[in-house]
C-alpha cells in the first residue's frame, strides 16, 4: 500500500481544484493507521468539502476502501489554510443582538416586578 492512500488523495483531489500545484498530501503513519493531512489553496477549500461536507465525506469513504482493501485504517485531515475566516464565525462576531430581543427582555423583566409588586 506504500503510498497507494496518498497518490489516490493527491490524484481525485488535483482533479477537483483550480490550483493543482497548491495541492499537498502528507503522509504519516502511527499506532492508529494512516493519516494523511490534506492542504489546498484558499480558494480551493469550498470545492475540496463540498456542499454540507459531502465531497469530503465521499473522499474519506473511498479511503475506507483503499485503506480496506490494504488491511489499514486511514484516516484525512483537511488542514484550513492560515487566515481562513470560517464564514459562519465572521457572522457571528459581527451581528449584534437584535434590538427586539431586548425591548422583550425588558417587557418580561417589567410585567414580573409588577406581578411581584416590586
Amino acid at each position: 500500500m506504500a503510498d497507494a492512500d496518498q497518490a489516490f488523495v493527491e490524484s481525485v483531489v488535483k482533479s477537483l481544484v483550480d490550483k493543482p500545484e497548491a495541492v499537498e498530501v502528507k503522509r504519516s503513519v502511527d499506532e492508529r493507521g494512516v493519516l494523511l493531512e490534506l492542504k489546498v489553496d484558499q480558494a480551493d477549500m469550498g470545492k475540496v468539502i463540498g456542499k454540507q461536507g459531502q465531497t469530503a465525506r465521499s473522499i474519506r469513504t473511498l479511503l475506507r476502501v483503499v485503506g480496506a482493501k490494504n488491511n489499514a485504517i486511514v484516516n484525512l485531515k483537511i488542514i484550513e489554510p492560515e487566515g481562513r475566516v470560517n464564514p459562519k464565525e465572521a457572522q457571528e462576531q459581527e451581528t449584534p443582538p437584535a434590538p427586539e430581543t431586548e425591548v422583550a427582555e425588558k417587557d418580561a423583566k417589567s410585567s414580573l416586578e409588577e406581578e411581584l409588586g416590586v
